[in-house]
């Protein structure tokens, strides 16, 4: 008897390995799906509480300093920057769009009126000072008339002719637009050419204006990344 139960066992065991064996393997929709991509052609512009942001913006202050003016040059400077630009990155960021070990994390705990918040808080803030840029410049000639030869349009076009965002649409285009794209002036030229660099190799193109972004910086060499980037640092 015992030994007729052995073999008994000893056979469910053969019958359930050979059937994990044949098992189908998991189902596509088992598996992480993509995100999609954040389409801001149609965003509104946002509106906060820049009060209640500040009081939530200490943390934020570590890396974007108190006054929205980055400790090093590897970060964004964020005062003055547009607030409904602050808020797409940060939902970006929140949803997967973006990627960033520290701000993926930060993002995570935040509501929607936290992003709000915050955008409104670093918008009201004063921008870092004009500099002096140099108009001779190869990266003044990017900025302000682009290279047609290689396919590069000027960057005032969406960031403004002094880099500090585009104050009115071109004509006939719908206002909201403008609202997504950010203030460049001021930013460090370090920070610059790691952004430009993450949209050359598409790194960046969560968010339907870095697909924008990406077909300019294919264009550019890394040259004229850095020629861009020390321009739009001086602005």
């Amino acid at each position: 008897m015992i030994r007729q139960l052995s073999l008994a066992v000893f056979a469910l065991v053969l019958v359930g390995a050979a059937a994990a064996q044949n098992a189908p393997a998991p189902a596509a929709s088992a598996m992480a799906k993509p995100v999609a991509m954040l389409d801001v052609r149609a965003q509104p512009p946002i509106h906060g509480d820049a009060g209640a942001g500040a009081a939530k913006a200490a943390v934020c202050g570590a890396c974007h300093g108190p006054q929205g003016v980055a400790i090093a040059p590897t970060f964004p400077n964020l005062a003055g920057q547009s607030a409904t630009y602050i808020y797409l990155q940060l939902k970006a960021f929140k949803d997967g769009q973006r990627s960033d070990p520290v701000m993926t994390g930060q993002a995570a705990t935040l509501s929607e009126q936290d992003m709000r918040n915050l955008a409104a808080h670093f918008a009201a803030l004063p921008a870092k000072p004009v500099g002096k840029p140099d108009a001779a410049s190869r990266g003044a000639q990017l900025f302000l008339s682009g290279d047609p030869a290689k396919g590069v349009p000027p960057c005032q076009g969406c960031h403004g002719v002094a880099g500090q965002g585009p104050t009115v649409g071109w004509r006939g285009a719908p206002d909201t637009a403008w609202h997504t794209f950010p203030r460049l002036a001021g930013q460090s030229s370090l920070y610059v050419v790691q952004q430009l660099g993450d949209y050359r190799q598409g790194k960046r193109t969560g968010v339907s204006n870095g697909k924008v972004m990406e077909g300019v910086a294919q264009n550019l060499d890394d040259a004229d990344i850095q020629a861009l980037a020390t321009y739009i640092q001086t602005l």
